[in-house]
């Protein structure tokens, strides 16, 4: 197998998630506990955060890809990058990298195709969902990605980091969601929801309102696991 190094704490809920399924995902496939090895190397949440904010991009991609020179060294054969955001720069940030890197939205692409949908809704962090790293991706197989209302967003944006980052589910806000969600399958004929925040999975972990939530962390995290068996 080969080696994951996965680039983690952006955040910490959602990488703690990335290790679990993977070994539930080997379990399933019947490996008998031949489990791959696993490196994680996790960056520290606030430093990351503060520095995207500030519009300090060239600090923010230098930080990532430090941690995947980092995941390098400890011995790691490839790596993902444990959240959604970060792809924003995911082109610049696997120039610098020494081993491959697995991308997010590629994986779930690669999904909501095989599924035969051709417009999808997005929800995500407030720099996913203003950015067009989705758009450009999923426009390559003609399957559209609608984002939602600018208020819509926010709130969105709120719930991410004011709960789901810190461990959070608060039943109240999973309504809030389902709301925006029921909004944009009647507004924008959306077919289908991308979870495109790794902690969104946390507050809606299951298909609703008769059309699929692709969880772009268990999509990214089968994506490993296949790439990983892959060396054998």
């Amino acid at each position: 197998m080969k080696r994951i190094g996965i680039l983690g704490g952006l955040g910490p809920e959602s990488t703690l998630k990335y290790y679990r399924l993977i070994i539930d995902l080997c379990r399933e496939k019947g490996l008998g506990g031949n489990y791959p090895e696993i490196i994680i190397y996790s960056l520290n949440f606030k430093e990351c955060h503060d520095l995207q904010e500030s519009g300090l991009h060239r600090e923010y991609v230098a930080k990532l890809s430090g941690g995947i020179q980092s995941l390098h060294r400890a011995g790691a054969d490839f790596a993902l990058i444990a959240s959604n955001t970060p792809h924003i720069f995911f082109d610049r940030i696997k120039t610098k990298s020494p081993i491959p890197l697995l991308s997010i939205v590629k994986a779930t692409c690669d999904t909501v195709a095989n599924q035969g949908l051709d417009r999808v809704g997005l929800f995500g962090t407030r720099f996913t969902m203003q950015a067009d790293f989705f758009q450009k991706v999923f426009s390559r197989r003609n399957i559209s990605v609608i984002v939602p209302e600018e208020e819509e967003k926010a709130y969105i944006n709120e719930i991410i980091f004011n709960e789901l980052v810190l461990g959070k589910v608060i039943d109240e806000s999973r309504k809030g969601l389902l709301e925006i969600v029921g909004k944009m399958k009647e507004r924008e004929s959306i077919e289908g929801l991308i979870l495109g925040c790794t902690e969104l999975s946390l507050i809606l972990p299951h298909d609703e309102l008769g059309i699929p939530f692709f969880d772009t962390l268990k999509v990214h995290a089968q994506s490993a696991l296949e790439y990983s068996l892959s060396g054998e």
